[in-house]
């Protein structure tokens, strides 16, 4: 059968005219271009046209599409102040917000949420969430669905659901916004470090499997970001320290002026909470700067390759093997991510793609924060190389591209492949190294308290 053999003719197509000669020209063509109306769209951040192709059997064609999405990302101060009128810009136009705020937030921050939009009229639906890392499971996901489903708000395709909450929150809360509707916009005001520089604008939204962190997911990003470091006013010390090293990781691949400036002010940030307590003016201008650039480099990378096609991501530097032995060991994130650095550092200079004394930089940084470089978990070639496996699966069966720093700081490249003998001689030479530091390299508040381990 030839493709005009198929063509639909008046007598099949009732009430519709067809102009059967156009129809038969638009198959000689090899390949047709759509775009679409502006008033179709369904969403202002989502975007997306595409072509399709006729192929010479004259029977198969191909179709390649483009989706164009725009997020934006904000530092901003106060925002639920209420002479700050971003939120409620937003929201009043659509007659209501649906918000997901994480518990320990609304114990601190609720009545002030509640309070804002109170003030500006705007009827508020929110769902108050525990989010700690043992909550980062798809039952969490599929109860946020319950609230933004029929059974709940039933928020709209073009609703943007305002999450507020940690890193943890903006992963589970994320994911539950990419599956319902198959794409329902949200926005994410960040309370942690984490939160505010990685999770909460990466596209990568997921959950934990049994094994592997965060292996189920999707990519979703939220359509705005709002980074106001007040909340950070309120963490414990710990969750600063742990929220330093997604900082430290764009500085080392990315940034060498703010490796220098972490150097510098690093551990006044930690014991001042980024300027927000006991801080002065000047103090308070730095820690912008530093969140503005980590941030500008981490979406530099992550935003531009929004659906992970390609595998040369700096951000991913101190993520190739912690993805599997955090959860073994119940570290929690930014220590295990340091971890990862630090071995990844070492892996550089027995590659000689670096200076000794640039990695031994990178250690007596992230040492200075309290942060831990060295952990024993990396002896266990069996987790490491399986650890390898999954990653591998994960970046695409294309290699490893383990980032890892090459000619000094600020810059990396990416290893396609770490032969177990390679592996097993950085781990001694980084346990070598590490052997005289202070503990070994452990650092401070390194386990997860919620999972019951000091």
């Amino acid at each position: 059968m030839t493709p005009q053999s198929i063509l639909p003719t008046p007598e099949i197509a009732d009430n519709v005219l067809v102009d059967k000669e156009k129809i038969e020209n638009s198959l000689q063509t090899d390949t047709i271009k759509f775009t679409h109306g502006e008033k179709y769209l369904t969403s202002q951040w989502y975007k997306g046209s595409g072509e399709i192709a006729h192929k010479k059997d004259g029977r198969s064609f191909e179709v390649a599409a483009t989706f164009t999405l725009t997020a934006e990302v904000k530092v901003v101060e106060g925002i639920f102040q209420l002479e700050n009128e971003i939120l409620a810009n937003i929201y009043n136009s659509r007659g209501r917000c649906v918000a997901v705020i994480d518990q320990t937030v609304n114990e601190l921050y609720g009545e002030q949420v509640r309070k804002y939009f109170d003030a500006h009229e705007i009827p508020l639906e929110m769902m108050v969430c525990r989010a700690w890392e043992a909550d980062k499971t798809p039952e969490t996901v599929h109860k946020i669905l319950g609230f933004l489903g029929k059974d709940g708000c039933d928020v709209s395709r073009n609703e943007p659901v305002l999450i507020i909450g940690g890193g943890v929150l903006s992963d589970v809360a994320g994911l539950a916004c990419a599956l319902q509707h198959r794409r329902t916009p949200y926005i994410m005001v960040g309370t942690t470090v984490v939160a505010a520089i990685d999770a909460g604008p990466s596209p990568r939204t997921c959950t934990n499997g049994k094994q592997f962190k965060n292996s189920i997911g999707a990519y979703h990003p939220p359509v705005l970001t709002l980074v106001d470091r007040s909340f950070f006013r309120t963490l414990a010390t710990g969750h600063i320290r742990n929220g330093m090293a997604e900082i430290i990781k764009m500085a080392i691949t990315d940034d060498a002026v703010l490796f220098e400036m972490l150097e510098k002010y690093g551990p006044r940030l930690i014991e001042t909470h980024f300027a927000t307590v006991d801080a002065d003016e000047e103090l308070a201008e730095i820690a912008d700067e530093i969140i503005y650039r980590a941030l500008f480099s981490y979406m530099k990378h992550e935003g531009t390759n929004m659906f992970e096609a390609y595998q040369d991501r700096p951000h991913a530097y101190g993520h190739t093997w912690s993805p599997r032995f955090e959860p073994a060991v119940k570290m929690m994130h930014g220590h295990a991510v340091t971890t990862g650095m630090a071995f990844g550092a070492t892996l550089a200079v027995e590659m000689n793609w670096l200076e000794p004394e640039h990695r031994d930089r990178i250690i007596a940084l992230c040492q200075s924060l309290g942060l831990t470089v060295y952990h024993p978990i990396l002896e266990d070639m069996e987790i490491m190389i399986e650890g390898q496996k999954n990653m591998r699966r994960k970046r695409g069966d294309g290699g490893l591209w383990a980032p890892v720093p090459r000619g000094g700081i600020g810059a990396c490249d990416y290893i396609q492949e770490v032969e177990p003998e390679l592996l097993e001689a950085a781990v001694k030479a980084h346990k070598a190294v590490c052997s005289n530091l202070a503990n070994h390299g452990a650092g401070v508040e390194m386990y997860l308290k919620d999972l019951g381990l000091e």
